[in-house]
């Protein structure tokens, strides 16, 4: 009979996309309920403010400067850090980006760079993390959206990307039960962040209705903190106000 797996009890978690709206705020938050961890951002500037910030919670406070726009940045990044400060126990790929604007109209670059950041890094940081997972087990979380599974338009460009991450979630979390790793999804409505200031989204919204990043961090922490032997498949959190 095979021996069950020692499975990971190590509060060591992998943040992407750290230094702004969710990933910051889910940096707070993990460090307050004490754990370690890793934060990935091609903003060391902000990630060093952000670490001075978590000193008083006595967390180990990790960084990691890498541009997931760039796929030949990634695999030696991420590779050289869980050398560095070990494997995660929870792996959170929250980085993302938008840009609006008709569908057919939209640059080629700006679709690519949509699908990379949004999707491809995923696969590609998943792709460096989950085998050294196997051998005690983890959790992936992955930050998507009710954009996944809604056409919004002059979104076209990432409904589809958020679409797409959620069926490799679904697939993932197929192939890696027998490992002991466990993958799902946080489906979010809007959420007030600095990604409504940039420069690719052009909107009105009235942010103040929105879902806080606060929010939606501890709303991660909790599906983080569930015992391994649970799994939440996706959570959708929406603005009891509904979706913009």
């Amino acid at each position: 009979m095979k021996s069950p797996k020692k499975l990971n009890n190590l509060k060591l978690a992998f943040i992407t996309g750290a230094t702004k709206g969710i990933g910051r705020s889910t940096a707070i938050t993990f460090a307050n309920a004490g754990w370690d961890l890793i934060l990935l951002s091609r903003n060391m500037d902000l990630m060093e403010k952000l670490k001075s910030e978590l000193l008083t919670t006595k967390s180990k406070i990790n960084l990691v400067k890498c541009d997931l726009s760039s796929p030949l940045e990634i695999d030696h990044c991420v590779k050289e850090a869980i050398e560095k400060y070990g494997c995660p126990s929870v792996l959170i790929n929250n980085a993302g980006c938008a840009f609006n604007g008709p569908l057919v109209e939209m640059e080629l670059g700006q679709w690519e760079q949509t699908i990379q950041i949004n999707l491809t890094s995923v696969f590609q940081i998943c792709n460096s993390i989950i085998p050294k997972m196997r051998k005690n087990g983890g959790l992936v979380i992955n930050v998507s959206s009710h954009a996944s599974y809604n056409a919004f338009p002059q979104w076209g460009a990432y409904c589809v990307s958020k679409s797409a991450l959620a069926m490799f979630t679904k697939c993932l979390r197929e192939e890696e039960r027998s490992n002991s790793i466990r993958a799902c999804t946080i489906t979010l409505g809007s959420v007030n962040t600095p990604l409504w200031d940039s420069e690719s989204i052009n909107s009105d919204f009235d942010r103040t209705s929105m879902l806080s990043s606060k929010e939606v961090s501890e709303t991660i922490l909790y599906m983080a903190q569930k015992p391994e032997s649970q799994l939440i498949e996706d959570l959708t959190l929406m603005p009891s106000s509904g979706a913009f």
